[in-house]
Formats: structure tokens, sequence, C-alpha cells
């Protein structure tokens, strides 16, 4: 089985070591370049083709968000998933950083474990929200005005893949949607792919945004 393959980038130098020097412990795990800022990061994406790229948002040169974005739209990234590192739980980015094509976001006072796991997690192309951040995504919902509806085949989803979506957007993962729907775990991950492709959203992390911005999925405000 092949190693997962992960670019860092960080403007902290110790950011950066100390991230690869956890992930290089781990047998399945491999960092296979640094990059001190945004440009830098895109030009080694485009290089290594690495499986995860863990990037901050705040850096000199290109950004965090605008890095993502160049690389959710090149077809030939379409493997690559951007995880996006920040110092909050919750800051105004985050939703800018999931509409620019980000797997998920992290905070980086994570526990090594769940770092591990969350590599691991975005490598299979699993949507990545820390509950802090998904909390307070669906918050930003509430509190703020909903844009007009999008179209992109909300029309096109059966009944099915409606409730898949409405439950993936309060957080719930495959096995939990197919405990809470009576299906299969396959059928429940058929059920999230399938609605994707009509949404056009990138990632499991987009189709929850969508299914908020649209409608789709309104939010409890108690």
């Amino acid at each position: 089985m092949s190693s997962i393959r992960v670019l860092l980038v960080d403007d902290q130098p110790l950011i950066r070591s100390g991230f690869r020097a956890l992930l290089a412990l781990e047998d399945d795990i491999e960092v296979v370049a640094e990059a001190s800022d945004g440009q830098e990061g895109l030009e080694l994406v485009r290089r290594h083709l690495p499986d995860v790229v863990l990037i901050d948002i705040q850096m000199p040169v290109l950004d965090g968000i605008e890095a993502t974005r160049r690389i959710a739209a090149d077809p030939a990234l379409a493997a690559v998933h951007v995880v996006i590192l920040t110092n909050y739980g919750m800051d105004e980015y985050v939703l800018d950083g999931l509409r620019a094509g980000a797997a998920g976001f992290l905070v980086k006072d994570i526990l090594p474990e769940d770092l591990l796991h969350s590599v691991r997690v975005a490598a299979r192309g699993d949507a990545l929200l820390a509950p802090t951040i998904t909390r307070k995504l669906i918050q930003r919902f509430v509190t703020q005005p909903l844009p007009a509806a999008v179209g992109g085949g909300l029309d096109e989803l059966t009944g099915r893949e409606r409730e898949a979506v409405a439950l993936a957007a309060q957080g719930l993962s495959n096995d939990e949607i197919a405990a809470h729907m009576v299906i299969s775990p396959l059928t429940a991950k058929t059920h999230i792919n399938r609605a994707m492709t009509k949404l056009h959203a990138r990632d499991r992390a987009q189709l929850v945004v969508l299914a908020y911005e649209s409608g789709l999925v309104t939010p409890r405000t108690s």
C-alpha cells in the first residue's frame, strides 16, 4: 500500500518542522515537500502532486485561500485534497476557504493523534471539519441572511439524496447516515456522491456549504 503524500505550506518554520516530525513517525504518511508561502506551495503541488496539502491561511506572496482556489480550479490537481490550517476555531476565512475548494479546516492546536487521523480522512476524500468549526459554520448561516437559492441540480436530487445531504450537513458520517436512514454505508455513500455530482460540489465540505446556501437545509436556531 502506497504512503499518503503530504505537502506542508506555512510561513512559520517551527510549525512546519513540528508537523513534519509528527507525520514522519507514521509508516503510511510521507512529507514530500515544504513551502513558506502560497505561491511556492502552489508550484510544489504541481511538481509533486501530493495527496494532501496542509496549508496556512495567512501567508506572504499568496495566501492559503487563493492558493486553494487555484489548486481546486486546475483539473490536473483534482486528486489533491487541501486542508487549511488556522489559529482559530472559526474566523471570517472559513466559508471563503470551503467555497474555494478546501476539503476542510484544522486548528493548529489540534492533538497529534487527531492530526494524523485528519490527514488520513482527507486522503480518502472525505470532508474534514472539526466539530467546533462545524457548529460555528452552521451558526453563521443562522445569523446571516441566506443568499438566493442556487440551482445547479437541486431539482434533480431524489428524496433519499436530499435526506442524505441534510444529514451530512449536520456533520454525520456515512455510517451514521446509513444507520439513520436504515440503509447500508455503501448506499449512503452513493447518495452523497450522486448529490455531489448533481450539485457540482468538489467534495463533501462544499456539499455541506451548498446545502445551507441553497436553502436545502435550514439551520436550527436553538
